[in-house]
């Protein structure tokens, strides 16, 4: 008598236990992202150190609020590229661990980012105990470094698009996931260069990218994670996909005689 692999409740569990949990915490990542994003709009006047300084010391529970909300969501991103590279490492192991790399720098970069984003709160707050510098200059270093906040942001920006063009391109040659969702990431990713691309250029339409990025961002990341958390992966592709990924010879053999 044969049994097939897919039938084991356990080994069928488990990338699709995988797939959730990479869903769950994507999800966590959007929602805290979106968070952080909402509410620091609202701290820099670009050129106007007066009243960046002033939005900064104003709202300075929301300012920091918006530096968790950053640091959580990067916590959790790094959480999403570890399962992510175990749920794609069958379809290509190389191109996977190609992405978490990608990712592990964009979180990297991200962290200094927030850094960067709490920096200013030190500077206004203790920067005229620490030596002879003028309310006007420490307006402009907490300006400055907003700013460099902002620019580490788009840098990390594009590994974090490769990293999502990655994933949608191992989506798309695997046979447990829809390639539509791989299409979807991939344009997702797309948007995400070419938003960050824009600042680096100071194209003048870099403003009006920002819709466009976010409902990029809406329809990939968010159908991939909708599916993620409900449907999971299709496990018995998954584990076929799997063995036929290694180079290993047959360990089962017909019986004979």
């Amino acid at each position: 008598m044969e049994t097939s692999a897919t039938t084991n409740p356990a080994i069928d569990h488990s990338p699709r236990s995988i797939a959730r949990a990479a869903g769950l915490f994507w999800l966590l990542t959007i929602l805290t992202s979106m968070f952080a994003f909402i509410i620091a709009g609202n701290f820099l006047v670009p050129g106007n150190a007066v009243a960046t300084a002033a939005n900064l010391t104003a709202h300075e529970s929301l300012h920091r609020l918006a530096f968790v909300g950053n640091l959580i969501a990067t916590v959790c991103y790094l959480a999403v590229t570890l399962l992510m590279y175990v749920l794609l490492k069958p379809v290509s192991r190389s191109i996977s661990l190609l992405g978490a790399f990608f990712s592990i720098v964009g979180c990297a970069i991200g962290t200094v980012s927030c850094l960067l984003f709490l920096a200013p709160l030190g500077v206004l707050k203790g920067g005229l105990s620490t030596g002879g510098f003028t309310i006007g200059q420490l307006q402009d270093q907490a300006l400055n470094l907003l700013t460099l906040s902002l620019q580490a942001n788009d840098i990390g920006l594009v590994f974090f698009g490769f990293h999502v063009i990655t994933v949608g391109y191992l989506i798309r040659r695997s046979t447990f996931l829809p390639r539509v969702l791989g299409t979807l990431l991939f344009a997702t990713g797309v948007c995400y260069l070419t938003n960050s691309f824009a600042s680096f250029l100071a194209l003048p339409f870099k403003a009006y990218l920002m819709p466009v990025v976010g409902l990029g961002g809406l329809l990939g990341e968010g159908a991939l994670t909708g599916w993620l958390l409900v449907k999971g992966v299709n496990a018995g592709r998954w584990l076929e996909q799997t063995k036929g990924s290694t180079n290993a010879p047959p360990t089962v053999e017909r019986a004979t005689g």
